[in-house]
């Protein structure tokens, strides 16, 4: 076959900019710096320098960003300088943080663009100058960006406003005492009330004089509930939408009257002592910023406090009448106006509009922020309400006067809330110490380890939660510390996390101790990388519960000093420990698992790497020429001086003298010495297993497993198990089936996208496999849906297929996982053999990556693929074909593809967009009849008032059996769809080995058409 048949076309698109356009480009931007933006002169100089430092990279990657015309293109990049030198030089000095503030917002109007447009693109800017932005501002310059914060902070916005605009239409009605000055009727879509106004706007003052620098997603919606009491409390009760003694609404009662702030805790699933805490947070604000006169309610006699039990309740004479508020909302957006102009960070102001243009009506895709699309997929009922703590019922009172009970919708926010309630309830109320039987584990090792266990959860967890003030963020007046909020808060998720990890590691000791029949866990007890991947586990739970902003995987593993490879080996037993766990974290946990397949595993300074030179050794002069070694683990007293934290004078463990060895050279040790020392392989306790054995365990998780100390032996040591390999080499081996397993969904999801034929799913499956086992370099600080990008342009080239690049490229970014990234920046390192005379490294597109890199390495394999190939290997000998795969030692065999099921009730054809929307109470209440609905199982739902729908099910099904004898029970809580899909594997006579995962699971997609 000839290279023309396996190279692609490189042809890109034919937008571009003359290279020398009389420096038009500049005075366009110098006009927008002083005309429109009022720069101070050396913002503007930087912002000059950094445009005409990043212009040649903005010519040369034209096709890379937006979709758009030329001006469009250079918007774009005009608005990541501008936005990158006010963030970045304001970092210089607190007198550059309080001039002249230029916030996002005005930035991104100036400019007329959107937030979701901004956001898609701004990650190909930082990738392709962030070596001018070091050059600039320093090495750290993309901490102090805080993107990855600004995105989330987005998002949760995104979801409050809504979650708080739901609220707000439930209980007041649309209009207000200024309706009529408004140009909008109040029954219009972006029509928003004084009163609905006023209360976001008193929310972001919480947010910023109240609230920590964290502003989780859980702490907010306290916020937001407080604010809901303080508007029930003193808007006037003409514009209520409810009565104040509907029972179902207001279901919490004292002999004085509604108790107003539990009943709304019952309904919003809040912690009514925190909920206190921040209303009286709100008061304060109140009383500094608007100037109001508190008083206690139980001394006014007011209409809107009638049948309110108001002890402990604070009431404001005038706050909202109406001859007062409009100057308190005035009040309110001077004060705001302020606060971001010191700061310049996005106006929040804007999400209390959904019309408001800058927040833009597409969605971000590609692992940025994905608003509409992650929205609705976390608000799907395949995401949340199959929780084991998902929201209750929540009764509501009917408009015909009968007593009906209406399902509380399920969304992100009330989501997070219900897995908070977990936390509270399950966790919080256990000890912040080892109990009494597992103390009992730490005394019974070789020597007692009590002292090393607790002192290393301080350190670690106190380093995760720092308790030390944040900066110089903090308010005058009688309001409250940032810095002290900040404290607290890290405090109580420190604690929550301590909780967490004593409660399951006591339980994974006492499995143990069942398989060993004896309390002696030394080995696994004594293992420092086992105990701090635990810990960064339950922090990340922590984290996860409450939705932190600012403390976003991977955190942990920097603060732990462990990576994701590490952490990936003790999920599966953490989930399998922790039977409460919510469905919603174990998600969490089955998305970052996801995150680690597919690329951080690969990234350099992997420990998967120090794993991989021990069990691949002719792979060690190219991950050395990388230079892609994790670097040692630091030690606890290195982690304890570099987060200022107290060790209380304890001694240091014994085994931390080992963490910083080096060789003479003062590099990291040797991979086998360090994979020796510090243990780095991590591998799970059914990996010693068969694969038909590993389903069956994974299945059935209350069968005797083999010990879990066995895993965490030295990597170069012989696996127990028997076989021959090294506990090493055991480890890559189920890594790789892990990547396979993964890689088999995506293959297959995009096949029926492209609508291809099964013979090219199975040719692209295997070339994948034989890359994995024979070109394992390929994935090597790349992310694994290139490989697959390139391999199914290069199995349709010699399968003489008309498929274009640019046809693969449309269809993967309708996949759910889709980054840009993946297909316009490709790591590329040049050997100083290059037939181009490039060298170094640096980020192609992948059109580039696979003419120069891909296609030279993998085009023997490819040849083997094709047609000719084929026949070659029907005419060879029987000897000949024994050899044929020429795969390395020790590598898996090539399989099949695997009989994956489809995961959703019903298959749809993934040419066709599909919308998926819940079904609402008022259709569903149309659609079936009284004698027929108690026959359906609505979720969430019960078919009798006060009745639990897990006795519903059980009463259908009793009637659909007609008393035949249910053989078992389906528990969908443990079961993911990855071992579903290995058990119809095994049923269907597949030869796949089972994934070593058991907790891998994708989305289900939603379709949206493409912008």
């Amino acid at each position: 076959m000839s290279q023309a048949s396996v190279d692609m076309e490189d042809v890109k698109p034919s937008i571009s900019l003359p290279s020398d356009d009389g420096g038009a480009m500049e005075a366009r931007l110098t006009d927008v710096c002083k005309s429109k933006l009022a720069l101070d002169e050396s913002t503007m100089r930087q912002a000059m320098i950094l445009f005409r430092e990043s212009k040649h990279i903005l010519l040369a990657n034209m096709s890379a960003i937006g979709s758009g015309s030329p001006e469009e293109i250079e918007r774009f990049w005009s608005a990541f300088v501008l936005y990158c030198v006010t963030r970045l030089s304001k970092g210089r000095t607190k007198q550059e943080k309080e001039e002249n503030g230029i916030t996002l917002c005005r930035i991104l109007r100036v400019l007329k663009m959107n937030v979701v447009d901004f956001f898609k693109e701004i990650p190909q800017f930082c990738l392709k100058a962030g070596y001018i932005l070091t050059g600039l501002y320093g090495s750290d310059w993309e901490k102090r960006l805080e993107l990855k914060e600004l995105q989330a902070n987005i998002v949760h916005l995104s979801l409050l406003s809504r979650y708080y605009k739901r609220a707000y239409q439930e209980l007041f009605l649309p209009n207000d005492a200024s309706s009529g000055r408004h140009s909008v009727a109040p029954n219009s879509v972006g029509y928003v009330s004084d009163y609905h106004h006023f209360g976001w706007l008193l929310f972001l003052a919480l947010r910023i004089h109240a609230f920590s620098r964290f502003k989780d997603l859980v702490t907010c919606t306290n916020g937001l509930v407080s604010i809901l009491a303080i508007l029930i409390l003193h808007i006037p009760a003409r514009f209520r939408n409810f009565h104040i003694q509907d029972s179902l609404l207001f279901a919490k009662r004292t002999a004085k009257g509604v108790d107003l702030v539990a009943s709304l805790c019952d309904k919003y699933h809040t912690s009514e002592d925190e909920l206190r805490r921040v209303m009286e947070k709100a008061n304060n604000l109140i009383v500094d910023i608007l100037k109001k006169k508190p008083c206690a309610a139980s001394e006014c006699k007011r209409e809107n406090l009638a049948y309110i039990n108001t002890d402990g309740l604070i009431y404001f004479e005038d706050l909202l009448e109406e001859n007062s508020l409009q100057s308190s909302i005035l009040i309110l957006e001077d004060n705001y106006d302020d606060a971001i102009n010191s700061k310049g960070e996005l106006d929040e102001r804007m999400f209390v509009n959904d019309e408001d243009s800058l927040l833009g009506s597409g969605s971000l895709s590609g692992g940025s922020i994905k608003m509409k699309r992650k929205y609705d997929a976390m608000a799907s009922p395949a995401k949340s309400i199959t929780s084991p703590l998902s929201p209750p019922l929540s009764p509501a009172s009917p408009v015909n006067g009968n007593p009906v009970i209406k399902m509380v919708p399920i969304t992100p926010v009330s989501t997070a809330m219900t897995t908070a309630k977990w936390l509270r309830n399950i966790i919080s109320p256990l000890p912040s110490r080892p109990s009494t039987e597992l103390l009992c584990f730490f005394s019974s090792c070789d020597r007692d380890i009590t002292t090393d266990v607790t002192r290393r959860a301080s350190i670690i967890l106190g380093a995760i939660f720092p308790t030390t003030s944040f900066g110089d963020c903090c308010i005058s007046g009688n309001l409250q510390s940032v810095n002290q909020m900040d404290s607290i808060w890290a405090e109580q998720r420190k604690v929550e996390a301590m909780k967490l990890y004593y409660r399951v590691l006591e339980t994974m000791c006492r499995a143990e101790s069942h398989i060993l029949n004896g309390n002696n866990l030394t080995s696994l007890l004594s293992n420092d990388r086992f105990h701090r991947c635990m810990l960064a586990c339950s922090a990340e739970l922590v984290l996860a519960t409450h939705k932190t902003v600012t403390m976003m995987f991977p955190a942990v593993l920097e603060k732990t000093g462990i990576t994701a490879f590490d952490l990936s080996k003790v999920i599966e037993s953490f989930v399998r420990h922790e039977e409460t766990l919510p469905r919603e974290l174990k998600r969490h946990l089955n998305s970052l698992e996801e995150r680690l397949l597919e690329s951080m595993a690969w990234e350099r300074g992997s420990s998967m790497y120090n794993s991989l030179i021990v069990a691949r050794p002719t792979l060690a002069a190219e991950i050395n020429r990388l230079g892609l070694l994790a670097e040692p683990m630091p030690s606890l007293d290195a982690i304890a001086v570099h987060n200022n934290i107290s060790t209380g004078g304890l001694p240091p463990l014994p085994f931390q003298k080992h963490e910083h060895s080096s060789d003479q050279n003062g590099g990291a040790v040797s991979p086998k010495r360090a994979c020796s020392e510090y243990r780095s392989v991590l591998v799970e306790r059914n990996s010693f297993t068969s694969p038909v054995k590993e389903l069956t365990l994974t299945l059935n998780l209350k069968s005797k497993l083999p010990p879990l100390q066995s895993a965490f032996a030295s990597p170069t040591r012989p696996n127990p198990a028997g076989g021959g390999e090294t506990c090493a080499e055991t480890g890559i081996n189920i890594f790789f089936n892990k990547i396979v397993k993964l890689a088999a969904i995506r293959i297959r999801s995009l096949c029926e996208r492209l609508q291809l034929p099964q013979q090219i799913l199975e040719w692209v499956y295997c070339l994948i496999q034989q890359i994995l086992s024979q070109r394992t370099a390929l994935f090597f600080n790349r992310h694994i849906d290139q490989i697959i990008l390139c391999s199914f342009y290069g199995v349709a080239k010699i399968s003489q297929m008309a498929l274009t690049f640019k046809e693969i490229i449309y269809n993967y970014r309708k996949q759910p996982q889709c980054k840009p990234q993946v297909f316009r920046s490709v790591f590329v390192h040049w050997p100083s053999t290059s037939h181009n005379g490039k060298t170094g490294q640096e980020h192609v597109d992948i059109i580039t990556f696979y003419n120069e890199v891909f296609i030279p390495s993998v085009k023997p394999l490819l040849v083997e693929l094709g047609p000719a190939g084929v026949a070659q290997k029907s005419k060879s000998s029987p000897e000949d074909s024994n050899n044929a795969d020429s795969q390395i030692p020790g590598s898996p065999r090539l399989s099949p593809f695997p009989n994956l099921p489809d995961m959703s009730p019903k298959k749809v054809s993934a040419a066709h967009n599909v919308y998926v929307s819940p079904l609402r109470s008022s259709k569903m209440d149309a659609l079936l009849s009284p004698s027929s609905k108690s026959y359906y199982a609505c979720v969430g739902e019960s078919t009798h008032a006060y009745q639990s729908p897990s006795k519903d099910l059980t009463a259908i099904n009793n009637r659909l059996n007609s008393g035949r004898k249910v053989s078992g029970r389906l528990n969908f809580d443990v079961v993911s769809d990855s071992v579903v899909a290995g058990s119809l594997g095994a049923q269907n006579g597949s030869s796949a080995p089972a994934p070593a995962c058991s907790i891998l699971e994708l989305p289900v997609k939603r379709e949206q058409p493409d912008s």
